[in-house]
């Protein structure tokens, strides 16, 4: 279990995140519905240690990480996905997949490239050439090659085409259908946000004020209009 109690934190004197308290439950897929400059970015760079934390705990498996550095925590096993990919473009795929997956057994890559069939034919190009798609789906899959336990997702299907989204949104499936992934999914697109999630937060002023289980319909509306997004935002 991934727990936050009580977290603050932002940007030197700047605070973002205001009294975050939040359990993520194993295997569970966390929806983090909000509008710019809410925090939920803040929120996954906090979780994976990119900005420290001003005040409050966060625990994972119970025991506290909150003063571990960020490659500390992916050992662990906390994978991100950060807003606007950040792949390395002067490595090829290849070489982008095998850098993740440094320590890891030797199949990882390409049990990783079976998940993501697209890649294949680009492992020798370098990631700078990729179309803002195809840089994605490198991210999610340099990702996994870490083998998280826990992934966090911003915005990943910014700026994507429509069937590239598809794509992403079948492998996240899969990955769910076998079990034992954990996914924090911030993401303002709501039919991939429903379809990916089993609960929804919705951050305001870095504060969670509304929670609801994709199992109640009615609840999940009135969240979203709370938000104040349209049905296609």
């Amino acid at each position: 279990m991934l727990e936050l109690q009580g977290v603050r934190a932002g940007y030197g004197r700047i605070n973002i995140l205001d009294d975050v308290t939040l359990k993520v439950r194993d295997g569970e897929r966390l929806g983090v519905l909000g509008h710019n400059g809410m925090g939920k970015t803040t929120l996954l760079r906090a979780i994976i240690g990119e900005i420290p934390l001003g005040a409050g705990e966060l625990r994972w498996q119970g025991e506290s990480i909150a003063s571990l550095p960020t490659h500390r925590r992916a050992r662990l096993g906390l994978g991100y996905v950060p807003q606007g990919r950040q792949i390395f473009p002067a490595l090829t795929v290849l070489e982008n997949l095998r850098f993740a997956a440094a320590g890891a057994d030797a199949g990882t890559v390409d049990a990783v490239i079976e998940d993501f069939p697209r890649l294949r034919p680009l492992l020798d190009r370098q990631g700078g050439l990729l179309s803002g798609g195809e840089q994605q789906i490198l991210a999610l899959a340099r990702c996994l090659c870490g083998r998280p336990r826990v992934m966090l997702l911003d915005e990943p299907t910014e700026g994507i085409q429509p069937s590239i989204i598809d794509e992403i949104a079948g492998v996240l499936e899969g990955l769910r259908r076998r079990g034992g992934l954990t996914v924090v999914l911030v993401e303002q697109n709501l039919d991939f946000l429903r379809a990916l999630s089993d609960r929804i937060i919705l951050l305001e002023k870095g504060r969670i004020t509304r929670s609801a289980s994709l199992s109640d319909a009615s609840a999940v509306e009135s969240l979203i209009e709370a938000a104040g997004f349209a049905e296609h935002d």
